[in-house]
């Protein structure tokens, strides 16, 4: 009966206590001058109650209450965690230890990091780097996959491209087949660390110039130039709207073909022209004679 009442103090005001258990979260390498400090304040209680043959449990309430204040004290001066940096990863530097289960506890963050998009025009290059704001351990090995086409995080829709140590992974010429996503995982002793991912577009040189195009002829049909969605406040101060270059070169090159079609139609036109003034000489000259004689 004595002993039950002694455990739920100790429970109380120790184990249960969360001013206790969030002193006791200190970083990696500092679990045995935690232990050390939480044994200073306990073992002298846990040696006169061994000795007392009459123990009153009411006695010690007080001084477990200033052990566990002191243990408090005293844990709180040890450097905390180092932190942990999200959203992926094993971070094992930034576990804490946790003294109420005498266990390290790791970030809790997923392996798996969000996709990054990018956007490269055909034939130009693109680079992706394997790279985390976390501390990596010594001995890594890095791992580059493959999912043609595809914007996805599924394991079996990749293929091993590259393995060993290097970071960057590097296209020197996009063209439509790198379009995909590509998945770097870092591992160390065998034992997945992250995984990063990067989904790649390749837009071809047709399709951006007719954007451009696209976006020519769209300013040439607004008035005054102005693009949709903007206002006489962004005109301030007034100004004399220009065509583009593009839009006059466009404009003096239709001109000259008009021109030239023109001066074509006309040039064919005149032999024809010629032609019926001479025959009508020669019906002319023919009356005459006929006339003589």
């Amino acid at each position: 009966m004595v002993i039950d009442t002694c455990m739920r103090m100790l429970n109380r005001i120790f184990n249960n206590n969360n001013s206790v258990i969030a002193a006791g979260r200190v970083g990696r390498g500092y679990d045995k001058q935690l232990n050390d400090i939480l044994h200073a304040e306990i073992r002298p209680l846990e040696a006169e109650f061994g000795l007392m043959e009459n123990v009153v449990p009411a006695m010690y309430e007080g001084r477990l209450q200033t052990a566990a204040d002191n243990f408090i004290a005293a844990a709180s001066r040890l450097p905390r965690a180092s932190g942990c940096v999200p959203p992926c990863g094993f971070q094992s530097a930034g576990a804490v230890y946790n003294c109420d289960t005498c266990r390290y506890v790791s970030c809790e963050l997923p392996l798996d990091c969000p996709v990054r998009r990018i956007n490269v025009t055909e034939n130009n290059r693109s680079r992706m780097w394997c790279d985390v704001q976390f501390r990596l351990p010594d001995n890594i090995k890095i791992m580059w996959r493959f999912a043609e086409e595809v914007e996805t995080r599924q394991m079996n829709q990749f293929e091993v491209v590259t393995v060993g140590v290097d970071k960057l992974y590097y296209i020197p010429s996009a063209s439509p087949q790198h379009q995909g996503t590509y998945m770097c995982e870092i591992f160390s002793d065998q034992r997945s660390i992250v995984r990063l991912y990067f989904y790649l577009t390749v837009t071809s040189h047709n399709t951006r110039g007719y954007e451009k195009l696209q976006d020519i002829f769209d300013l040439s049909l607004l008035p005054g130039g102005r693009l949709l969605g903007s206002t006489a406040a962004d005109d301030d101060p007034p100004h004399v709207f220009l065509p583009p270059l593009l839009l006059l070169i466009a404009c003096l090159t239709s001109l000259l073909l008009l021109l030239f079609l023109t001066l074509g139609a006309l040039y064919w036109s005149l032999p024809e022209k010629t032609n019926l003034s001479e025959n009508d000489g020669d019906d002319l000259g023919s009356g005459q004679l006929n006339s003589y004689t």
